[in-house]
């Protein structure tokens, strides 16, 4: 038990620590060979932020372990709008742009409910992954189609792409993902290990311990935007990483290890992070403007994750 804990410890570490490398990398790798900044927010900083929930599922789905990455997927958009809002909104009300209003919200709510409908049958099928995929792309050509509409709002700043020698680089986006594969196989190692000493499901697990795990880096990242006074970055950052996780990473079980859902998923899990989604996405667009996320609704995101959490391990 000590050790496959450990285990869970350390690859949480080297992962959230060697996807920052993995990112800074691939960004300067895009930069040095010409690509634009719009591009690189797009694909390289907005899809590399998942990274540690791509790789989890994409590992525990190789090894034969497709319900921890479902739980994974589901339990860290649930963490990012109960824990990780949340938090957020405790320490200052976030404030709602306009923009995340008209075309961010609108289409995690899509989103959702295409995911919703590819879990419905209680299965996650190839033609599940290849939706899901497809639905990606989309996501992506939108935001292009969004960023040339209104270049004064950019996805990335200049001053956040690093500015490193090729050599450096490469070095980080290769050693960075080695470190990604490696430390997700110990983190997948760790949590099956104590799954199976516990007696839970390697979904509960997924839903748990894993998804908050992965999540601790947007919660790292959108408290120290908050505490920085740039209150209006995290609900942005919420927003893009359950978009991607639901595209992403779920559709990677679907493509690599089609399963049978536990009936949980449709009938506990998803209508909750359904709910969840509905309920921020009401606060963002109805209502007087200016729009924010006050503390007390990040006294109510809480409460909910943590009535979620207990459901969990009640019914265990």
């Amino acid at each position: 038990m000590l050790i496959a804990l450990l285990a869970i410890l350390a690859g949480f570490l080297i992962l959230t620590w060697s996807a920052d490398r993995f990112v800074a990398g691939a960004a300067a790798t895009a930069s040095n060979m010409n690509i634009s900044p719009m591009l690189i927010g797009l694909t390289v900083v907005s899809i590399g932020t998942s990274a540690p929930e791509i790789l989890v599922s994409l590992t525990s789905a190789l090894q034969g372990f497709p319900a921890l990455a479902v739980g994974n997927a589901l339990g860290s958009n649930i963490a990012n709008i109960g824990l990780v809002l949340g938090v957020t909104a405790l320490i200052a009300p976030l404030p709602v742009k306009a923009a995340l209003a008209k075309r961010e919200i609108p289409l995690l709510l899509i989103i959702t409910l295409v995911a919703g409908a590819c879990l419905l049958d209680g299965a996650l099928t190839a033609t599940d992954g290849i939706i899901l995929l497809t639905g990606l792309v989309a996501t992506l050509w939108l935001m292009v189609r969004w960023q040339g509409q209104h270049p004064e709002e950019p996805l990335i700043d200049d001053d956040d792409i690093p500015d490193m020698p090729s050599g450096k680089a490469w070095f980080l986006l290769i050693s960075g993902l080695l470190l990604l594969l490696g430390s997700s196989q110990l983190l997948v190692w760790g949590a099956t290990e104590i799954a199976q000493m516990l007696g839970v499901s390697d979904l509960i697990i997924g839903l748990t311990i894993v998804a908050i795990g992965t999540s601790l880096p947007e919660l790292a990242a959108s408290v120290t935007s908050a505490l920085k006074g740039h209150h209006d970055i995290a609900l942005g950052n919420v927003i893009g990483s359950n978009v991607f996780n639901l595209l992403a990473v779920l559709s990677v079980p679907g493509l690599v290890a089609p399963t049978v859902l536990e009936s949980a998923v449709v009938v506990r899990d998803y209508p909750v992070m359904l709910g969840m989604t509905l309920l921020v996405a009401l606060l963002c667009l109805v209502g007087k403007k200016p729009r924010s996320l006050s503390r007390l609704t990040g006294i109510l995101l809480l409460t909910i994750y943590a009535l979620y959490s207990t459901w969990l391990f009640i019914t265990l």
